[in-house]
């Protein structure tokens, strides 16, 4: 499986990005899907998550709000719609796609250990 994220970019705070993240090799409609981030100098940290049949979504506190992550099962993509942007939501942004199948657990979801495909990251800055 490989996962391709684009989207990324440089944008003015206040500004919107969206990015994308298609997968190939293989389906993931049965699989939920995280998107985390990693500043620079910091550890990766969990962004957002949907579960495999695209009802159920997490978000971390700090985007609550302004990001918005759906999928498109029948494109084998998953999407992060990005709104008022911050200096501090600059980071690279990775997608990935969970180890167990249909899964959908809050707490399951926000760790990036249970995640077994990931992809090369895209980098988003903010500049204020």
């Amino acid at each position: 499986v490989q996962l391709q994220a684009s989207g990324g970019g440089l944008v003015q705070a206040g500004g919107s990005l969206r990015l994308s993240c298609a997968a190939s090799g293989r389906s993931v409609s049965s699989y939920a899907m995280g998107w985390f981030r990693q500043a620079p100098g910091k550890e990766r940290e969990f962004v957002s998550a949907i579960g495999w049949r695209g009802g159920i979504t997490y978000y971390t506190d700090s985007v609550k709000g302004r990001f918005t992550i759906s999928r498109d099962n029948a494109k084998n993509t998953v999407y992060l719609q990005m709104n008022s942007l911050k200096p501090e939501d600059t980071a690279v942004y990775y997608c990935a796609i969970d180890r167990s199948i249909y899964n959908s657990g809050r707490t399951h979801l926000m760790a990036d250990r249970n995640y077994d495909y990931w992809g090369q990251g895209t980098l988003v800055t903010v500049s204020s």
